[in-house]
């Protein structure tokens, strides 16, 4: 028996996906971020799930990623938004992948390679990161005009200020500019939506959407909630992540005495203590100590001392009925209480991309 894993709810997924194909015209392709482990939910697992309950493409930061994917029998289209390194574009037709561009070098490789390869050139519109800047723009479309195996098939762009913010001027600017860099190109795809896009601005759907934490049930930011309030729109996001451990045992720690590294807690009166084999090791943020809760029998039980490498304390005092052995849900619901990634971020300054991501990949996603 595991003394961590993670519980995946295929129905909540499923009625996320049904959600975000909701909002889009039948023409437009709903593709959906996996990188990252699947936010943290599980590669392979969510990717299967997905690929069969309304998902058109996967998407992927790494070469790694799908060629894990495609080991796992998932014969989805896999588009690879990340950099490969040029000793490694052989992959990308072996594999029948797709792959982003934003560089003349990885254009040349792939030509060299000699076998028909389909690309989407990212399009630099305020973001600064991957992509082309317009002004050189014209290099890429004489390139293309000369290729014989590189084919290009899509255009994207990724908008830099549209989460986080209820101002979405600079957001349209970029789309303006994707518009007209886009419209020079011949593509059978153009893209650039993400969550919040997806469900603000119907107009940045174009020929496919790129879902990403959205389709994990969890919101981008507060601020696109309120926009989506605003506008008068609605969709039901349900995260499906519960993280568990269970007990390890159960102590009474006396007044006035320590827990834990640094003695960072004292007791003010007699603590019952449930220790919990899981730490920042498995991803439960060291900051998270002194401030979180976990659940415990449907309760709440405050993390005293430091998060350790592998032990988490917990108080239980209050929870009479607590045993060795007893589940413990870290991230998730446990009878009608619920910790959210959005919560456990709020404790120690983040956001809940990372509260999810940063669950080691080495605990078990189990699809229930």
């Amino acid at each position: 028996m595991n003394t961590s894993w993670v519980e995946i709810s295929g129905e909540k997924l499923k009625h996320n996906l049904r959600q975000f194909k909701a909002l889009l015209s039948h023409n437009t392709l709903l593709s959906v971020c996996v990188k990252a482990n699947a936010y943290g939910h599980g590669l392979v697992e969510c990717a299967k799930f997905m690929a069969e309950n309304g998902a058109d493409w996967l998407n992927v930061n790494a070469l790694y990623e799908a060629e894990r994917l495609r080991k796992a029998g998932i014969k989805s289209p896999i588009y690879v938004m990340g950099y490969v390194p040029l000793s490694d574009l052989h992959k990308i037709s072996e594999l029948d992948l797709r792959v982003v561009a934003y560089n003349l070098e990885t254009l040349q490789e792939l030509e060299k390679i000699g076998k028909t390869v389909r690309v989407h050139l990212k399009l630099e519109t305020g973001n600064n990161r991957q992509g082309v800047r317009e002004q050189d723009l014209p290099l890429f479309e004489e390139l293309f005009a000369n290729t014989k195996f590189v084919q290009l098939e899509g255009a994207a762009t990724h908008f830099a200020n549209i989460e986080d913010t209820l101002d979405h001027s600079f957001a349209m600017e970029q789309l303006e500019k994707f518009k007209r860099m886009a419209n020079r190109l011949n593509v059978k795809i153009k893209h650039c939506a993400n969550s919040a896009a997806t469900m603000l601005f119907p107009e940045t759907h174009f020929d496919m959407v790129r879902l990403g934490i959205s389709a994990y049930g969890m919101w981008p930011s507060n601020e696109t909630r309120v926009s989506m309030k605003s506008a008068g729109k609605k969709v039901e996001l349900k995260p499906f992540l519960t993280w568990k451990t269970i007990v390890g045992q159960i102590k009474t720690v006396p007044e006035g005495e320590y827990i834990g590294y640094g003695c960072s807690y004292r007791a003010g009166r007699d603590v019952r203590v449930a220790i919990l084999p899981v730490g920042y090791y498995d991803g439960y943020d060291r900051g998270l100590s002194n401030q979180a809760y976990v659940l415990i029998r449907g309760k709440r039980a405050p993390v005293r001392g430091r998060v350790c490498m592998n032990i988490i304390m917990a108080d239980v005092t209050d929870i009479p009925e607590a045993k060795t052995e007893d589940e413990v849900v870290l991230l998730g619901a446990q009878g009608e209480d619920e910790i959210s990634a959005e919560q456990l971020g709020s404790w120690i300054g983040t956001i809940n991309y990372e509260i999810t991501t940063r669950i080691n990949e080495r605990i078990s996603r189990i699809l229930v």
